[in-house]
């Protein structure tokens, strides 16, 4: 039995003398430690995706300075004569039509005829002209313009030794231009800067204007007073 106890302390003994010089391995090369070290997982990001914007198609305005008028005119007539026989003045009534393009809202050209057939004391007149018409807006729906050009007029059934006219010279005139149209700017590209006014729009409009038929001097004056009806295109 004692021999039992000492071979049993001496193998107890032996063991713990041997886990004493028990020690940790070192890593044999650096393969091993980079293996326990962490790497972290980096997940690829999806690039996004570029939608292009759907653009519609923007239709063109295209700005028509053309019109063209119709109204009554009521013209005079006088002689500038102190001939006993001649006539005096007189006065008749008639139609005067206007075409014309507005190129923007300062300026623009115009033909007008006007012819009388209504007469007071024997006399008709006839007239054409070719003007520039410079124009001044007011407000959006009224400009005020004049008339610089040539015209020719003549007078018809004038009494002998009364100065009958018949030639060609420089005319004048002004006048009003009321827009009856709404001026708003419509949808789409204008061809060129929308400014609001009557010469960009279509519709009808009011005129009332006073022209100079025949500037010249020692001639018989000849001039009328017009009001009507404009139509923008």
């Amino acid at each position: 039995m004692r021999k039992i106890f000492l071979t049993v302390a001496l193998l107890i003994q032996t063991l713990a003398m041997a886990g004493g010089s028990i020690k940790e391995a070192p890593y044999v090369n650096e393969d091993i430690q980079d293996a326990e070290v962490g790497v972290p997982i980096v997940e690829d990001k999806p690039e996004p995706v570029y939608i292009p914007p759907v653009v519609q198609d923007v239709s063109n305005v295209k700005v028509n300075g053309l019109y063209t008028a119709i109204g009554l005119t009521a013209s005079r007539y006088d002689s500038n004569c102190n001939c006993p026989t001649a006539l005096k003045k007189d006065t008749s009534v008639g139609v005067v039509g206007r075409v014309g393009y507005d190129i923007n809202k300062y300026v623009g050209v115009e033909a007008r005829g006007l012819k009388t057939n209504w007469k007071s004391e024997g006399g008709k007149l006839e007239h054409y002209g070719a003007f520039v018409k410079p124009m001044i807006p007011v407000t959006n729906a009224t400009n005020i313009y004049g008339l610089l050009g040539a015209g020719k007029t003549k007078t018809k059934d004038i009494p002998v030794g009364s100065g009958k006219i018949n030639g060609s010279g420089f005319a004048w005139g002004a006048g009003v231009e009321v827009d009856l149209s709404r001026d708003e700017a419509k949808e789409g590209r204008y061809n060129r800067e929308f400014d609001g006014h009557g010469d960009q729009e279509e519709g009808l409009g009011l005129f009332v204007d006073y022209e100079k038929m025949l500037q010249k001097s020692d001639a018989p004056t000849a001039d009328a007073l017009s009001v009507g009806l404009t139509y923008d295109f």
